[in-house]
Formats: structure tokens, C-alpha cells, sequence
């Protein structure tokens, strides 16, 4: 028996198209739109695998926000988001409400409040994929046969790459030609993509991620991020373990296991499973109730990893992300263990030049700078004129070779000198340079393990030590200055520091 007893129809393009003033309304058309066209394509598919016979190709499309503006105005907004800088019509197509329902009501609220004009919403001509219309829990070719697969190009709609590319997110596309420009950085195919790496690279649903999300490439940060969520999530022994603790709501690790939070009232949560083979880079998700929690995700090793996750994640429109990792200490006067503050980046990774060509600064952004800094202060107990003590702020070097150390001395030795790098790693300058890329608020703290080019060579006896004493700390550290940012607001964290000359209206 079909799980949808109630034969659906999809809306057609120029059918269900409808004029707004209010954002809650415009919103709820969104969700009918999607929703109707989604469970069509679900029964449509479930009827495909069940050997009905098809005539004709299958088809349901995304619904789109529209608005048109006639009047070029300077916005009187502190905001740096949510107004169009001049007269014309814009679009965009729109995907899953159920995650995107409270960003998208933020995003029309702020355009009418900006521009006082109504929404059009209707439906779009960019078909809605049967990959993407099963979601992320479902792997369509294994659902059907062999045979199956082969006819599926036949009668359904399959992700297609010319329309999920990051052209607006580059600057690079025509905004003096085009009959509609775009409202937000990502189209709905763009977006839907995402979730779909992201639940395969992470191990949990892209529902769970929240707004302050840190990388990290170290297996022992990840385990005392656990330890700290558990014990959050444990019954608190006093009213002040009981204050810290009620700020999180539940704990969400690969598989979706979900331990819930037993000082607060417990909350309906899909049943998780371990998997038996942990994801390529796993998440683990310190949740609050409105999003802006805490995710932490081991990327591994290398800005391949690093560009692909930010690549992803950028789709959920997070407040802030930062790079928490070891790197080599390049001063002699650091010790192992000392903090550095990445100030300036050196773009030695490769793998976003064609997006952001390294003529482009990064710019340090004041907000997440004083967050750390503060942060460090808070868990270290150091007073501000004793900082210098445990952390440099300066250049941090980003490369794509872990055994750099093994070219000939003088080659890495003098260029690292010449940009006056205090440390090197392989994943900070390329977090940072998606963050720009993306309009997400950026930051690096790492941590020394080790000074190659001073004789303390990253030996597994002198690693072991030290992951011993500074994971705990350092991990706190970046915790704390993502819980200040959230004070900060994210009217503030989303400056006009990152945006460009004629900006999308979306945050």
C-alpha cells in the first residue's frame, strides 16, 4: 500500500503563483509549494519501483521568492544584509523549509521592512531531482534494480551540474544582462547538493548542525567535545552546573544518536544508530533549541578536506566557523603548547585559487579576533599584559604538502620569513578563505606541537605529551569564544566586511 493514499499532483510553473505582504504567509505558500511537489515525486517514484509503466517524464519543480524593486535608495539599515542596493527583479529558488523555515522568515521580514514591497512565490522552471526529493536518508539506486537504474534518466529529473554551481557566491556572473538577479548566494539545486555531502561526509543530517560550527584534525579534540557535552547533558549537582548545563539542549553524534539534556523536558527525537564504520569527517552537535548552538567536525588532514566540509556547510548560512588545530611553531622564542592567533593568512594551499585568486587579502575580523582573545584570557586565568606569555598573534602559513619539512631548508625557510609566519599548518588559510568566499565570519587559533625548523620534529612520544596537556584547554578556549560571539549577535558577526559591491539580499 502506497504510503500516500492521496493521489498528488504536482503545481506547474505559473500555477500556485501568489502575491505577499506578510512573511509568515509567503512562507507557509514555500512550504505548501515544496511539500505538495515533494511527497508527488516520492509516490511517483514508489509507483516507478513497483514496475508501473511511464509515457512521459516526471517532473515537479522547486518553488521561488521573487521581489521587484523601482527605486534606488541608500539604506538607512546597520544591517549589511537584507536590501537589494538597486531597482530590479530578483530570485531565487528555495529548498527544504523544514530546515530553512527561521532564515528564510528572517530574510523576507528584513526585505520588507527595507523595501516595503510584496513577495512573489510560485513555482520555479528548475526541476526538483529524485535524489534530492527522497532526501538524505535514502539512497536512490538502492532502491531499485539494475534495470531500474538504467530507465531512471528516462522519467525522472537527475542532479544536473549546470545548475549548482557557486557563480553567484564568486562574483561571476553577468548582473548588467540578466532579466532577474539573484536574492541569496545558493540555489535550491546548490543547496540541496550540500545537504546530501553532508549527511554522507558527517555521519548526521544536516537538520542537527547548528550556527558556531569549529574544525578541527585531531581525534582527541573530538573525544573531550564529547566528554564535555555528556557531562552537560548529565543531572547537575548545583544551581550553577545546572545554568551552564540548560544553555544545550541535547548532544547529537555520527548516526544521529541522540543523548538528550535530563535537566530540561525531554524533546521528540528520530531514533539514531551508531554506525559501524565512522564517516570520512564526522560531526558532533552541542544543540540549542534556536539553532545557534555548537558543531564540531573532524576534518582530517589537508585543505582538500577543509575546502569540501566549508563548501557544504556555507549552505546553512552558519553565524561563525574557526579552524581549533596543532601547527608548527616557526619563532624560536614560542614553546610547545603556546597559542597562536592567526592575524594574516599565506595561501600555500592551491585548492581555492581558481575561486579567490591569492592577489585577494584576508582580511582578520575584529569581531572573532577579540572573541579568542577574551576567550584564551577567560579559561588560561591570565591577565591581559601576561597573554603575550602563551599566545602570538600573527601570519599563519597554509600549505598542501605535509612533508614540506623534507624539501631543501632554504626554499620554505625563506618565503616563511619573508611573510613573517609565527606557524604553519594545512587547513587554516583555506577555512578562512571559503569564510570569505561565503560571507562566513572566520577564525584560527592553533595550538604549537611542534618547531621543526628549530630541532623539535612531531615525534609520536613528544605528541602524545603533549596532546595530554593543552586538548582540554584549547578546546574550551574555542567553546568559550564561540559562546561570546553568540552574545556579539549575528547582526554584528555578518559585517559588511565580507560583503561585495552589489550583494545578494540574503545574510
Amino acid at each position: 500500500m502506497s504510503l500516500w493514499s492521496n493521489k498528488k499532483k504536482p503545481f506547474l510553473e505559473g500555477k500556485e503563483e501568489k502575491i505577499f505582504h506578510d512573511p509568515i504567509e509567503a512562507l507557509a505558500h514555500i512550504e505548501k509549494i515544496y511539500t505538495n511537489n515533494i511527497l508527488y515525486l516520492r509516490q511517483e517514484f514508489e509507483s516507478f519501483a513497483r514496475d508501473q509503466k511511464y509515457d512521459e517524464k516526471v517532473r515537479a519543480c522547486y518553488p521561488f521568492i521573487r521581489i521587484e524593486t523601482f527605486n534606488r535608495q541608500k539604506q538607512k539599515s546597520p544591517l549589511a544584509y537584507g536590501y537589494v542596493s538597486r531597482p530590479g527583479v530578483y530570485e531565487t529558488t528555495v529548498t527544504r523549509p523544514d530546515i530553512f523555515a527561521r532564515y528564510l522568515l528572517k530574510q523576507l521580514s528584513l526585505l520588507q521592512a527595507n523595501h516595503q514591497i510584496p513577495f512573489t512565490i510560485g513555482v520555479s522552471n528548475t526541476p526538483i531531482p529524485i535524489h534530492f526529493a527522497l532526501g538524505e536518508n535514502s539512497h536512490v539506486e538502492g532502491l531499485i534494480t539494475p534495470e531500474k537504474i538504467a530507465q531512471l534518466p528516462n522519467i525522472f529529473d537527475l542532479p544536473d551540474l549546470t545548475n549548482m554551481d557557486d557563480r553567484i557566491a564568486n562574483n561571476d556572473y553577468d548582473d548588467v544582462n540578466l532579466d532577474k538577479l539573484p536574492l541569496s548566494l545558493f540555489n535550491a539545486p546548490r543547496i540541496d547538493i550540500s545537504l546530501q555531502r553532508l549527511k554522507h561526509y558527517t555521519g548526521t543530517n544536516p537538520t542537527h548542525f547548528q550556527n558556531f560550527v569549529i574544525f578541527t584534525n585531531y581525534t582527541f579534540y573530538v573525544e573531550e567535545f564529547a566528554r564535555i557535552a555528556k557531562n552537560l547533558m548529565s543531572k547537575a549537582q548545583s544551581e550553577q552546573e545546572r545554568s551552564e548545563s540548560i544553555r544545550y539542549e541535547a548532544f547529537i553524534e555520527p548516526g544521529n544518536v541522540v543523548t538528550q539534556n535530563v535537566n530540561l523536558l525531554a524533546k521528540e527525537y528520530a531514533l539514531g544508530q551508531t554506525p559501524t564504520r565512522m564517516p570520512q569527517m564526522p560531526a558532533y552537535h552541542l544543540v540549542r533549541e534556536d539553532g545557534s548552538g555548537i558543531t564540531l567536525v573532524n576534518i582530517g588532514v589537508g585543505p582538500s578536506n577543509a575546502k569540501t566540509i566549508t563548501d557544504h556547510i556555507a549552505v546553512l548560512r552558519p553565524h561563525s566557523w574557526m579552524m581549533l588545530g596543532h601547527c608548527a611553531g616557526l619563532r624560536n622564542s614560542q614553546n610547545l603548547g603556546d597559542y597562536v592567533l592567526a592575524h594574516g593568512y599565506l595561501r600555500q594551499d592551491h585548492v581555492l585559487d581558481e575561486d579567490i585568486p591569492l592577489i585577494i587579502p584576508l582580511p582578520a575580523l575584529s569581531e572573532t579576533q577579540v572573541a579568542l582573545e577574551k576567550a584564551v584570557l577567560e579559561v588560561t586565568g591570565l591577565k591581559k599584559h601576561d597573554l603575550k606569555s602563551v599566545m602570538r598573534t600573527g601570519t599563519v602559513a597554509t600549505v598542501d604538502d605535509r612533508n614540506w619539512e623534507l624539501k631543501d631548508y632554504r626554499l620554505p625557510a625563506k618565503l616563511l620569513s619573508q611573510a613573517r609566519a609565527v606557524a604553519l599548518d594545512m587547513e587554516s588559510a583555506t577555512i578562512a578563505a571559503n569564510g570569505f568566499r561565503f560571507r562566513v565570519p572566520y577564525g584560527t587559533l592553533l595550538c604549537v606541537s611542534d618547531k621543526p625548523l628549530h630541532g623539535q620534529i612531531k615525534l609520536p612520544g613528544m605528541a602524545d605529551e603533549f596532546y595530554r596537556r593543552r586538548v582540554d584547554q584549547h578546546l574550551r578556549i574555542g567553546i568559550r569564544a564561540m559562546e561570546l560571539l553568540r552574545e556579539v549577535g549575528m547582526e554584528t558577526l555578518h559585517s559588511r566586511k565580507l560583503r561585495s559591491f552589489n550583494e545578494v539580499a540574503f545574510q
